[in-house]
């Protein structure tokens, strides 16, 4: 089977001490109404956690759920231990509430996407299963 027929594969994560996800399962709930294949971790998940999960389940991107204000640390974090384990080619993508200002921080410290609470969910789907299933798994 061609990758390009594979779903693409998800690792939604609601990490730090965060204990809103109502948002979370609604994305969820719509990315696999779309076609994508979501691995929930589910709440309070440490940044090696997510990074294990990920690895094991061989996803084509992670998903952070933020709500708490810690997008960045969290981002860095994440994306430092991705790198420490040879996996920093695994797209990371943060939702929630992220203020306006704080985007280009995010993509300078290396996350692809950004999502802010506002923002559609036809066009999160979208992303995901256009901009994400486009890209050629690297690892």
């Amino acid at each position: 089977m061609k990758s390009q027929d594979l779903p693409v594969r998800v690792l939604l994560a609601k990490p730090g001490l965060d204990g809103h996800d109502k948002g979370a399962k609604i994305v969820a709930s719509t990315l696999r109404d779309a076609g994508v294949e979501v691995i929930y971790t589910g709440l309070r998940q440490t940044i090696d956690q997510i990074v294990t999960a990920a690895v094991q389940e061989d996803v084509d991107v992670i998903a952070l759920s933020v709500l708490s204000g810690v997008h960045l640390e969290l981002s860095r974090k994440l994306i430092k231990r991705l790198h420490e384990e040879g996996a920093d080619s695994i797209p990371v993508v943060v939702g929630g509430v992220i203020p306006r200002k704080d985007i280009p921080k995010l993509k300078e410290i290396g996350v692809t996407e950004v999502f802010p609470v506002e923002s559609a969910l036809d066009t999160i789907a979208e992303f995901f299963t256009k901009e994400i299933k486009g890209r050629e798994k690297l690892n």
